[in-house]
């Protein structure tokens, strides 16, 4: 189930918003919590390899839990494989999901350091290193998938949403949609609510930006 509706982060000086949509488990749907070190339902795994990935194409699914140096040797990896047929390998265009624990997140204080010196790359630590080395695992026409939830430091809600897809960007993405991924279960004309574990009271749902690489011509 889903429903469009306008919201979210757009360019500035761009008048028109950025679509999101809602995404809702099917109502006899049981797994409705994320594993104990991931960020969405396998239900809405489940609906990204439906919505997004062609036929034969693999899904990359990461699970980020620090930025630190040699962060990609820590970060465990489960690829999800297309079923066979007669697609074409130039068709084959591997979907990257990452999932973004939120304890890996940048806070306002990253946010005002972020800007150092220095030329942007796939060598740097932290989120602008990782942008830059999922656009050249991606480049010709692929597709990221960032899958994160907001946290509280000490009782102030961090959004991260901004500084993720101002990074993004840098490194050649284009931010083109933003879902809602509620965690509840339907119930009638209402949701009863089914948070992850450690989610800040409240919070029922997480965010899915879709980022496709813009290549040059």
């Amino acid at each position: 189930m889903h429903e469009p509706h306008h919201r979210g982060p757009s360019r500035s000086g761009t008048s028109r918003p950025l679509p999101t949509t809602i995404w809702l488990p099917d109502p006899d749907d049981p797994h409705h919590i994320p594993g104990p070190h991931g960020v969405l339902p396998s239900w809405a795994i489940d609906k990204i390899r439906t919505d997004f990935t062609r036929r034969s194409a693999p899904l990359i699914k990461i699970s980020i839990r620090d930025t630190e140096p040699g962060m990609d040797v820590r970060t465990p990896c489960v690829t999800y494989t297309g079923a066979t047929g007669s697609d074409s390998e130039a068709n084959r265009k591997p979907v990257l999901l990452a999932e973004l624990h939120p304890d890996t997140l940048p806070t306002p204080r990253d946010e005002l350091t972020a800007d150092g010196g220095g030329m942007p790359g796939a060598m740097e630590n932290g989120w602008p290193g990782f942008f830059h080395r999922a656009h050249r695992l991606l480049s010709g026409d692929g597709l990221l998938l960032l899958a994160t939830r907001q946290r509280r430091d000490a009782g102030r809600l961090t959004d991260p949403l901004g500084s993720l897809i101002a990074s993004a960007r840098t490194a050649g993405f284009r931010y083109l949609q933003h879902i809602v991924v509620v965690h509840g279960h339907p119930a009638g004309d209402r949701i009863d609510p089914t948070p992850p574990q450690g989610a800040p009271p409240g919070l029922i749902h997480s965010d899915l930006l879709i980022l496709p690489a813009i290549t040059s011509a």
